[in-house]
């Protein structure tokens, strides 16, 4: 029983760094290299910080490749 309540809060710690790790990534990614562009940059910013590893998923997920492939043209 110890072990499995271990796992589990070994589990939940490696979710919680990465999704920090991931969530402080975004974040700056989006505040240095998002152009500023009306509300844009304002508006993913909160996003992120409203929604934390939510939001930075999404981002990543959704805007991160569009801004990708507009600077590649």
């Amino acid at each position: 029983m110890h072990i499995i309540a271990l796992l589990m809060f070994l589990v939940v710690l490696v979710l919680g760094v990465g999704g920090t790790i991931l969530w402080i990534w975004m974040l700056v990614d989006c505040a240095t290299k998002e152009k500023s562009e009306g509300n844009d940059k304002l508006i993913w910013i909160l996003v992120i910080v409203l929604a934390h590893w939510i939001g930075a998923l999404v981002y990543l997920l959704v805007r991160r490749p569009k801004r990708i492939q507009e600077l590649g043209k």
